[in-house]
């Protein structure tokens, strides 16, 4: 029998390091929710926003799509001047480069870890021109702290070893070679990324804490959709497969790469029906739902790396990125 407690937080004080674990929790029946929304995904592409800021200087206009960036949260930077030829971010230790649109400049996509201290930072954007010109243009970007909640989970005794700190680190670093290769293509269409499954309810949130038997402390690294055993499961966009196989944590997994620093991940599958290398469609079937890995019962749970940190697939998805 599981047992939730959901608790909305603004504040947390950690007393012991945390490990990012990706496990869902059995939701049939279905245990109420706080904070959870609807089904909210649509096939209609995400309309094109006014920027929030806009920073001119030596020809060169910087919009930010943004005011401040939540942590676990992304952020759209547009860089364009005439000839513009290039253009990238340096932002939190970080180098970002900026993909071409045509006829519309230069676009990166700015990451915020789960962890990241509350601050402002410091964000410096690179372009240069065609002629040889450099221009940078200095300016500060605000973390704000993300609506996690904290859940406490059992997991059943048959799984119960998988429940260790050791094989939480020995995935993460496994999965942090896979998301390191920036790949210098644009592999993603106009219409941005979906929900693999459409029409479905969000469960689990991402970024809860999350106790697991009272033993483990984690993060919840992606969002959790209610289903059943043998539903088909989508590519949320264009890509190639970066992996395809099984992990101990998140089971029989496929991760897409979609260029630039940006993947998608598609987890606890029964089967697999793509391999490593692969080039895939929008709306590809990837593989079917089950219950593989570190669960407690039939789930899926899908999630997002960008520029190496897990990022919040809902608020990513909702976003206008082209």
């Amino acid at each position: 029998m599981k047992r939730f407690v959901l608790i909305v937080l603004t504040v947390f004080l950690i007393v012991a390091p945390l490990a990012y674990a990706d496990e869902g929790i059995n939701e049939t029946p279905p245990p109420p929710t706080v904070g959870t929304p609807a089904p909210i995904f649509t096939a209609t592409p995400v309309p094109r926003p006014l920027p929030v800021s806009v920073i001119e200087q030596d020809g060169t206009t910087v919009e930010l799509y943004f005011q401040t960036i939540a942590q676990g949260q992304v952020g759209l930077i547009h860089v364009n001047g005439e000839n513009i030829a290039g253009g990238r971010a340096r932002f939190i230790n970080n180098i970002v480069d900026f993909y071409p649109v045509s006829d519309d400049g230069f676009y990166g996509v700015l990451s915020v870890s789960m962890e990241q201290t509350p601050r402002k930072y410091d964000l410096s954007v690179f372009a240069w021109y065609e002629d040889g010109t450099r221009v940078t243009v200095n300016t500060q970007v605000e973390i704000v702290l993300g609506a996690f909640i904290r859940q406490d989970i059992t997991i059943a005794p048959d799984r119960l070893y998988l429940v260790d700190a050791e094989i939480e680190r020995d995935e993460l670093a496994r999965l942090e070679s896979i998301f390191s290769p920036v790949t210098p293509e644009h592999l993603w269409d106009a219409n941005g990324f979906q929900l693999p499954i459409l029409g479905s309810e969000l469960t689990s949130p991402f970024g809860a804490f999350r106790n697991f038997n009272g033993a483990l402390q984690t993060r919840h690294t992606g969002w959790d959709i209610r289903t059943v055993l043998g539903v088909p499961v989508m590519a949320s966009a264009g890509g190639k497969v970066a992996f395809a196989g099984l992990m101990d944590i998140r089971g029989n997994i496929v991760i897409i790469d979609h260029g630039y620093g940006i993947f998608t991940v598609y987890c606890h599958l029964s089967q697999i029906h793509v391999t490593r290398g692969q080039t895939i469609v929008k709306d590809q079937i990837i593989g079917v739902t089950g219950d593989t890995g570190r669960t407690s019962g039939p789930h899926f749970h899908w999630e997002m790396a960008v520029n190496g940190n897990f990022v919040d697939t809902i608020q990513f998805s909702q976003s206008w990125i082209p």
